[in-house]
């Protein structure tokens, strides 16, 4: 039997021999050695300088010891006399010795600047001149030095002996031998080679655990064997015509070679992502993460055909590693059956049209979806025209025949210089014969296989079809639009670039694709109709010009939603004595319906408010009116025998009719004269206030339900805004949409209304430009008002005594008010209004009774009182004595009429600020004698 390198060895000795042959030529082996050789090098070289640095580190420390003692002796007390005495030897050998042991050097030898030994630890060297350089002592330095001579080599220090006058007297040599610095060095070689050993023991032995580890790793193989494999790999990843997926337990993908990117369409980070993440088709997804055995299943994937194999990977330790998948395109195996592929392709491209045509309701974006979805996988060029009406929307005509021309709508192609008329140009059918022409006649989509042999197409232009026969197009199919038996347009279908021309089959799935096309395109121009009555009919409901008033200075924006016309609404409504209301309401729902309804609301609240009615009892009549709505038009108020056709008609088909499905309101008087402004709302959301200064708030309404449910009454809030100040109105259209909710629109809001010094049609294009969705799901209604005060030179008022003999002051002191506005020309008319109705007051009301006037745009009477009792206008009989007092305020004022309050009622007449030549009678009345006169 033969191994991997040959035959088997026998004996243990070769056996153990054949084992280190095959662990030295693996990479495991190669890898250890190395490693051993790098640590083995390292801890020489460590080893090295650590008995450097020892050696280096003891002569340093002999150098300094050295110098230390020569200093301290030569600076010592007594030094200097003692070498000036007759014997310096006795008196300085003790003291040397003495401190050659207390220092720890070798010897100490004074000498005399001739270098003449005093001292020496070898009495025999005693008056023996010292050896070596001695010249820099001489000049008064000291200095340490490795000497090299007799007696014996040391490391010296010299140091001078000076003298009390700084002379140089002598000198003091110090030094220690350089054999016993090398002992120092010498002790410590042990520890040092302890050290080395132990470190490479460990060297050794961590390099043996990481050799043994990638043993195992790579199973002892050898380089060559490594870098086979790596070879085969590499082939495998990027040369195998077979994709290879390796998939592990937890569904992720380990691996993918560049056939099975390329056939999956993988993203560049597929590695280690889950197979349902990497935007497969889901059921190539769901086959790769099954992890079941599959043998050439053939799998769609794209537009691919593949032979997918699947396969489990051998278990470790019991446990399962997970599954490869390989992958073959067989595309082009199924390319021999031809006609199949084409066939496939064809119905994904029908279901694909089915998808993408008519994804909105517009007639020239789904004309466009028509052309994009069948460019390139059908035809090079398409073209789509259509008739004149159907692109406004209203019906076509019914005339069977040849249409003569339409307008194209849609183009698109392969390239972008087009030969082909392009879009808004009118598309002529003159010529009979021409394939257009021809497929409009007979109702079905007409072949020209051949345009060189098209001879009518030739002759309708020759000059465009000569300039298209020169760019290439080569073949063409003509589809008439036709939807409920109605030519709505025309599709054509050319080829180019693609060498092939149309046959039989293109032209039937070419027709197949035009009528799919054609029902959509009814359908987006049905809704374009409705859509266009909706907008008619809301616009025509909605106000086009804002009522004269001075209360506010007032701009508006109103768009519908794109989705359909809804019910949003507002309006702007002068009131009596200067006063203005500002309206907005939003009906639930889109259509001609939510349109209607909103109208009926408007024209509601126009009626009431010249009832002068606050804004709680206003909503509460609407509330009302709604629900005798809701009844009429549901029919839930008729008896049971009023209702017998009730079962024929729904037999009949008819539509059930329905009510006011719900609507919010808000309703705000704001009265300029004292800056009071109240408000009441149903079920709408409340106003942003914006201060003087810029800031802005949102006040708090009390909480109402909306309109049409019913069952609670309605309660107002009064705010006294300063002058400046501004109201902005809107519908929940403008903050909230399915991307954004109410309390993030609110915010948004008041940071597009906080910057001050704008007009208030900038504050509202510049809060539209702020919040305004891309595609509104519903109605945005916007007012901004900005409040004015009725400055106080133009109010004039006067408390009324309960005396007959007060009517005729007041009305004095209301002719000179006239006359300081300079108002004489309606004094007359002023004054006889007054009369009459502080007269009748008196008479018939309570106290207290107050007058005022205001000039505004039209100047105002106002009288009121505390009595709740409402005049009535009549006609008096000739032989009655009174009744004919309001009946004179009538004729004089151009309008009159009462409001009440909490304590009591006002009753007000207006009067232009310029008198016509009717408005003074020939004869002048005598006004004292009308304050007789009875209501």
């Amino acid at each position: 039997m033969t191994g991997r390198f040959g035959r088997q060895p026998t004996g243990w000795g070769s056996r153990l021999f054949a084992r280190l042959s095959r662990w030295a030529h693996s990479v495991a082996g190669q890898v250890f050695a190395l490693q051993a050789m790098i640590v083995l090098l390292l801890i020489a070289a460590a080893a090295a300088a650590l008995v450097f640095q020892a050696r280096y580190d003891s002569e340093r420390d002999a150098r300094h010891r050295s110098l230390a003692a020569a200093e301290s002796f030569a600076h010592a007390p007594g030094i200097a006399s003692a070498l000036l005495s007759t014997d310096p030897t006795a008196l300085l050998q003790p003291l040397a010795e003495a401190a050659r042991r207390g220092s720890g050097v070798d010897f100490i030898a004074v000498m005399n600047t001739d270098g003449i030994r005093y001292t020496d630890p070898r009495p025999e060297l005693i008056g023996r001149r010292a050896t070596g350089d001695l010249s820099r002592a001489l000049a008064g330095h000291a200095f340490t030095e490795t000497f090299r001579g007799e007696p014996s080599d040391a490391v010296r220090a010299i140091v001078p002996i000076r003298n009390t006058d700084g002379v140089v007297i002598g000198l003091v040599g110090t030094g220690i031998d350089i054999e016993n610095v090398s002992q120092v060095v010498e002790g410590q070689l042990p520890l040092l080679l302890g050290a080395a050993a132990g470190a490479l023991l460990l060297g050794t032995g961590g390099a043996a655990l990481v050799s043994g580890r990638l043993r195992r790793q790579t199973r002892g193989l050898g380089a060559a064997e490594m870098s086979r494999i790596n070879e085969h790999h590499e082939a495998v990843l990027h040369a195998v015509r077979e994709g290879v997926v390796i998939i592990d337990a937890d569904q992720r993908l380990v691996l993918a070679n560049d056939e099975a990117r390329r056939l999956l369409g993988l993203p560049p980070d597929h590695e280690n992502r889950h197979v349902t993440d990497l935007g497969l088709d889901p059921r190539t997804a769901e086959l790769l993460a099954s992890g079941r055995v599959v043998t050439d299943h053939v799998h769609l994937a794209g537009d691919r055909l593949l032979a997918v194999n699947v396969r489990p990977t051998a278990q470790y330790k019991g446990m399962s590693t997970g599954s490869v998948v390989t992958l073959r395109d067989s595309t082009e195996l199924a390319a021999l059956s031809g006609r199949a592929e084409v066939a496939r392709g064809r119905l994904q491209l029908l279901y694909d049209a089915g998808v993408r045509i008519g994804t909105t309701l517009d007639v020239v974006r789904t004309a466009e979806e028509l052309s994009e979805v069948a460019v390139p996988r059908f035809a090079d060029f398409v073209t789509v025209e259509l008739l004149e009406p159907v692109l406004h929307g209203d019906e076509p005509s019914l005339v069977t025949g040849v249409y003569t021309e339409m307008r194209r709508a849609a183009i698109t192609g392969v390239r972008a210089d087009s030969p082909l008329q392009p879009v808004g140009d009118i598309i002529r059918f003159v010529v009979p014969t021409a394939p257009m022409a021809a497929a409009l006649d007979a109702g079905h989509a007409v072949l020209a296989a051949d345009l060189n042999a098209a001879m009518g197409w030739r002759a309708q232009d020759s000059h465009g079809t000569r300039v298209a026969l020169d760019y290439g197009l080569h073949s063409l199919i003509s589809v008439p639009l036709r939807a409920r038996g109605v030519v709505l347009g025309m599709a054509n279908f050319w080829r180019a670039d693609t060498p092939e021309a149309f046959d039989e089959e293109d032209r039937s799935f070419a027709a197949e694709l035009g009528a799919r096309a054609a029902v959509s395109i009814d359908n987006a121009r049905r809704f374009t109709r409705e859509h266009a009555v909706a907008v008619a009919l809301q616009r025509s409901l909605l106000p086009r010009v804002l009522p004269a008033q001075n209360a506010v200075d007032v701009a508006f924006r109103y768009l519908p939603a794109k989705a359909g016309v809804g019910g949003d609404w507002f309006d702007v409504i002068p009131l009596p004595g200067g006063r203005v209301a500002l309206v907005v309401g939003d009906v639930v729902g889109h259509g001609v319906h939510a349109a209607a309804t909103m109208g009926r609301l408007r024209t509601a609240v126009h009626n009431f408010s010249t009832l002068d009615l606050p804004p709680d009892e206003l909503l509460g009549h609407l509330d009302e009116l709604i629900d005798r709505i809701d009844q009429n038009d549901t029919g839930s108020g008729l008896a049971d025998g009023d209702g017998e056709g009730g079962a024929e008609d729904a037999a009949d088909g008819a539509a059930e009719p329905a009510g006011v499905t719900g609507a919010t309101c808000l309703y705000a008087v704001y009265d300029p004269v004292s800056g009071r402004c109240l408000m009441a709302s149903a079920g709408h959301p409340g106003p942003a206030l914006v201060r003087p200064g810029g800031d802005v708030e949102f006040p708090e309404l009390p909480a109402g339900l909306p309109l049409g449910v019913g069952g609670m009454p309605f309660e107002a809030a009064e705010f006294t805004l300063p002058e400046g100040s501004r109201l902005v109105l809107f519908t929940d259209g403008l903050v909230e949409d399915r991307d954004r909710d109410f309390d993030a629109g609110l915010q948004l809001l008041g940071e597009s209304l906080a910057r001050p010094g704008r007009s208030p049609d900038q504050a509202c294009s510049d809060v539209l430009a702020a919040m305004l969705f891309p595609v509104p799901s519903d109605d945005i209604a916007l007012l901004v008002a900005d409040t004015r005060r009725l400055e106080a030179d133009r109010i004039a008022e006067w408390e009324v005594p309960g005396e007959a003999s007060a009517v005729s002051r007041v009305r004095n002191a209301g002719a000179a008010q006239l006359a300081a506005w300079g108002l004489e020309e309606i004094s007359f008319s002023a004054e006889l209004i007054l009369s009459e109705l502080i007269t009748n007051a008196i008479r018939y009301g309570s106290a207290p009774v107050r007058v005022r006037l205001l000039r505004d745009r039209s100047l105002v009477c106002e009288v009121s009182d505390g009595s709740s009792t409402s005049p009535h206008l009549r006609y008096a009989a000739t032989t009655d004595e009174g009744g004919r007092g309001l009946f004179l305020v009538a004729q004089y004022a151009d309008r009159w009429g009462t409001r009440y309050t909490e304590r009591g009622k006002v009753i007000w007449a207006e009067l232009p600020l310029t008198g016509g030549p009717e408005a003074r009678a020939a004869d002048p009345l005598d006004l004292d004698a009308l304050e007789d006169l009875a209501w």
